[in-house]
């Protein structure tokens, strides 16, 4: 007879969330209770943008992600070089630093 991990979690991704959404701007807000990060996606050009995806998570699971962000951007580092944030005054560069199209 198998002997099961009680620790094992399985875990079922299907062919759609698999995909994933493109998100390029996260917005972050909260409440004494919870975390909620919107995923948006700006295009140039485009004046609005749409919340993609919403993940809402209690604060101790927002500190287990933000841990588990520091964990693997170090690994990426480590292994690719350090990613340089370019810092824009205007907060968000709309431009996505090309040149702006003209029709």
């Amino acid at each position: 007879m198998e002997e099961q991990n009680e620790n094992q979690l399985n875990i079922e991704l299907s062919e759609e969330i698999a995909e994933g959404v493109y998100s390029n701007l996260a917005v972050i807000t909260h409440s004494s209770s919870e975390f909620v990060l919107d995923f948006i996606r700006v295009m140039p050009g485009v004046p609005k943008a749409k919340v993609k995806s919403r993940i809402i998570l209690t604060p101790e699971h927002a500190k287990r992600l933000l841990t588990a962000l520091e964990e693997n951007l170090e690994k990426f580092e480590n292994a690719h070089g350090r990613i340089k944030i370019q810092q824009d005054p205007s907060g968000f560069p709309m431009n996505f630093g090309g040149t702006m199209g003209q029709a």
